[in-house]
């Protein structure tokens, strides 16, 4: 099972791996035995990530990348390469959000969204892949989207609308990749605890959301490890254009 599941001498490359979600991704995948690129705009951050990876054994590495900025993905790229070799997973994970009622979204707010979150993986996937055509290597692509791709809450409109694009086109491209042996599916994560909604969750209307996922409680990191070894391994290797929700039953409380 540890060889099923196991990343060893392939190279995974993680975006948005500065902090949170992106940065858990990351250690995950270097345990599993991949040698891991960090990947955003935040360099010292970054370097943050990879001193904890290389602290454990792994091997981890760095590239500066705006994924709203196909050159600046295809520099990323090459010198990740340069030093890893061919990247045989990719994870999407870059993303941004904001909480405010649809009809007070400004315009920028809209595009700041939409591009990071829906265009950014769009961009990343499409480079990554012709990588891993023009190097007949295949691979896992694993976008990270959101139930809220798959329902929608109040005063998350643009958020929502990205995120429902991404399983969109997590299906659209497993259906056109897969006779280059490039496998793309999508983690839906529910609601996580990190450190960046520890304050919302104490709140009253932190309390009440938790009280309407059927678990009573939010999910940890560590829960979304699994899935995410599924899809990225070959333990997953006839699973392409799949949805894994990981929410403790939220979406099929309907509330």
């Amino acid at each position: 099972m540890a060889d099923l599941f196991g990343l060893s001498a392939r190279h995974a490359l993680v975006t948005g791996a500065s902090s949170g979600l992106g940065r858990h991704f990351a250690r995950v995948l270097a345990a599993a035995g991949a040698r891991v690129t960090v990947a955003a705009r935040r360099e010292a951050a970054l370097a943050q990530t990879v001193e904890s990876i290389r602290a454990s054994g792994a091997q981890a590495q760095s590239v500066r990348m705006d994924v709203t900025d196909a050159s600046s993905v295809g520099q990323a790229l090459t010198e990740a390469e340069s030093q890893f070799g061919p990247v045989a997973i990719l994870i999407n994970n870059a993303g941004v959000t904001m909480t405010r009622a649809a009809l007070d979204v400004a315009e920028n707010d809209w595009a700041s969204v939409i591009d990071t979150n829906l265009k950014g993986a769009w961009v990343v996937a499409q480079h990554a892949a012709r990588r891993m055509i023009d190097n007949a290597t295949g691979g896992s692509i694993v976008n990270i989207a959101s139930i809220l791709g798959l329902r929608v809450a109040g005063g998350v409109a643009p958020y929502a609308i990205s995120k429902a694009g991404v399983v969109q086109m997590t299906k659209a491209l497993a259906l056109e990749w897969a006779r280059y042996r490039i496998r793309v599916n999508a983690l839906a994560p529910g609601y996580i605890e990190t450190e960046l909604n520890d304050a919302f969750f104490v709140s009253d209307a932190g309390k009440a959301l938790i009280r309407r996922i059927p678990q009573r409680r939010l999910g940890e990191a560590r829960e979304l490890d699994g899935p995410l070894l599924l899809l990225a391994s070959d333990a997953g290797s006839y699973m392409t254009g799949s949805v894994i929700a990981v929410d403790g039953g939220h979406l099929v409380s309907g509330l």
